[in-house]
């Protein structure tokens, strides 16, 4: 299990066993003020570590959610091909013609028919693997540009940080559900719906690879 499914999972329990615990009442033994001021203790009002669960968080437009961009990939691909062709020729011309003024005539030749032969043979051999990793991990602030009707945020961020002639732009924009918005405020980039992530550079050490 994930640690994000872990979260989520910890943070439903605590917030159904914050919420029956609301209820708990005991019984009041004391003897000092009238009956109306005796009534059930409940944890709101005598537990010193007792805490309200949280209200669902709304949201509005341009407010502040941060993506943690955590994207990996790989792919692998191997192949090979052998081939051979062989191809031999034997021919002959039996029948020459020999132009004589405006008239066509056979010519026989006398020293026997030409003959051609030949012999071809074509080998190749190829092998070929490549094998590529690509990972990509930032963090990136966005607004919320627009919200659905079904509650979904469409989120928005732009990035961009230049040292002497380097430079890394950053550009994300996405679908996420307010369910998957944590307490604090992030939103994991897998669960991003339709995600549109780019990252540039440019600069002498770009140029140089």
């Amino acid at each position: 299990m994930s640690t994000r499914l872990l979260d989520t999972a910890a943070w439903s329990i605590f917030a159904v066993v914050a919420l029956a615990a609301t209820d708990v009442k005991a019984q009041n033994s004391s003897l000092f003020g009238t009956p109306e001021e005796r009534g059930p203790i409940t944890l709101a009002t005598h537990s010193m570590i007792h805490e309200l669960p949280l209200e669902k968080r709304q949201f509005r437009l341009h407010d502040k959610i941060t993506i943690l961009v955590s994207e990996q990939s790989s792919v692998s691909s191997e192949g090979e091909i052998d081939r051979k062709k062989k191809a031999s020729a034997n021919l002959v011309l039996k029948d020459w013609i020999l132009l004589k003024w405006l008239a066509v005539i056979p010519d026989p030749q006398s020293a026997g028919d030409p003959k051609i032969s030949g012999k071809a043979d074509n080998k190749l051999r190829s092998e070929a693997s490549l094998e590529q990793k690509e990972s990509i991990k930032f963090k990136i602030a966005c607004h919320i540009v627009d919200i659905r009707p079904n509650g979904n945020l469409i989120l928005e961020g732009y990035k961009s940080i230049r040292i002497d002639e380097e430079q890394w732009d950053y550009s994300l924009i996405g679908e996420a559900s307010p369910d998957d918005v944590l307490p604090d405020g992030t939103v994991m980039s897998e669960d991003l719906v339709n995600p549109r992530i780019h990252k540039r550079e440019s600069g002498h050490v770009r140029d140089g690879y």
